[in-house]
This record gives structure tokens, C-alpha cells and sequence, in this order.
């Protein structure tokens, strides 16, 4: 299976981006696209921009990648505390 995650282009140089998610900041190929501009989203996967995202569609993709991330968060904090791993 493979993950392609959204992020926002901060900078272009050449047929690179700076892009950033969460916070944290990738380099991303934009060979495979075209009109990629500051400000606009991106899937990204294996550090190359795959396609060119809606801002609403790019938001609403952020927010579930979120709630996976506190869903892990729950999961690893209740297997610490009854030593059990959860599957």
C-alpha cells in the first residue's frame, strides 16, 4: 500500500519545492506537474509532487491524517499502561 501525504508548496526553486507538513519541512521533484505555485498543496509521495490539491480537499485529508495520529497516540498509551499489545 502506499501513503501519499498533502503538503503545502513554501518555496520553488528550479523543479524543486520546499514543502511543509505539519510543520516539518520536505523537498519535493515538481517534474511530474505543471503550474505548482507558492501556497498551493500537493500530494506528495517519495519526495515527488504526485498532483495538485484543492485547498478544502487538502484540509479535510490533514484533518483525518490528525485524528490517525491521536488514534495512535491512545493505542500506544493504553498498551503502556496495561502491557498488552494491541493488534
Amino acid at each position: 500500500m502506499c501513503l501519499s501525504i498533502p503538503a503545502k508548496v513554501e518555496k520553488i526553486e528550479n523543479d524543486m519545492a520546499t514543502v511543509s507538513v505539519g510543520g516539518t519541512r520536505y523537498e519535493a521533484s515538481l517534474q511530474m506537474l505543471d503550474d505548482v505555485k507558492v501556497g498551493d498543496y500537493i500530494l506528495m509521495h517519495t519526495g515527488f509532487a504526485i498532483q495538485k490539491l484543492d485547498p478544502e480537499e487538502a484540509e479535510e485529508s490533514l484533518k483525518v491524517f490528525e485524528k490517525f495520529e491521536e488514534l495512535n497516540e491512545a493505542l500506544d498509551k493504553e498498551e503502556k499502561e496495561t502491557g498488552d499489545r494491541i493488534v
